[in-house]
């Protein structure tokens, strides 16, 4: 028979434990703003909605096999606010966001592209956006580039054009993607 103090024991220890994977759980939602793509950028709607959804679909998978590592909740972070400024709609990427926000580890999803082909995609797109040139394009290729490196190391043309583009330029500020700031408010008062 279990005496009461080993009870109360096993209570307050699951208590605890249940306390420190709420603590551990620490998601930080990102603030897109207004997005930061325009219709300037050289992608078809269709084409940013399939890569939002494939860089969500990643995101959640990683969280969900890592059981919502720190790690893999900055990776899904970054990659939904991809996915939103892409795709200000899209589906995933806003079921993934709103899961998150209240601690849901998202289930893992089929996936139409091992790390290795997305990452594949993602370095042959941001080469055509180069090409293209503007702003936008050049910053979307990239982001691409980091996120091609960095899903598929053993990609060496990718982890090449990653390394010179950090010698080049630094790391991408994902801060312009995750924590955009409000724009300036104007007070009616203030209008002429």
């Amino acid at each position: 028979m279990i005496r009461l103090w080993q009870v109360v024991l096993l209570m307050l220890a699951l208590g605890v434990s249940a306390e420190e994977q709420r603590a551990a759980f620490a998601w930080k939602a990102p603030r897109t703003g207004a997005g930061v793509f325009s219709d300037a950028l050289g992608m078809l709607d269709r084409e940013k909605e399939e890569y939002a959804t494939n860089l969500v679909v990643y995101a959640t998978n990683g969280v969900a096999r890592s059981k919502a590592s720190v790690a893999s909740l900055e990776v899904a972070r970054r990659l939904i606010a991809l996915s939103i400024h892409l795709s200000p709609r899209n589906k995933r990427a806003l079921v993934a966001k709103y899961q998150l926000e209240r601690g849901v580890v998202p289930a893992v999803l089929p996936s139409e592209y091992s790390s290795e082909v997305l990452a594949k995609l993602l370095f042959t797109r941001s080469q055509i956006l180069r090409q293209q040139g503007g702003d936008e394009n050049l910053f979307l290729a990239r982001v691409f580039t980091e996120l091609a490196a960095e899903f598929d190391p053993k990609n060496e043309e990718a982890v090449y054009a990653c390394e010179l583009q950090r010698l080049d330029f630094g790391r991408i500020d994902w801060s312009e993607l995750t924590d955009v700031k409000p724009s300036a408010v104007v007070d009616p008062v203030d209008l002429p």
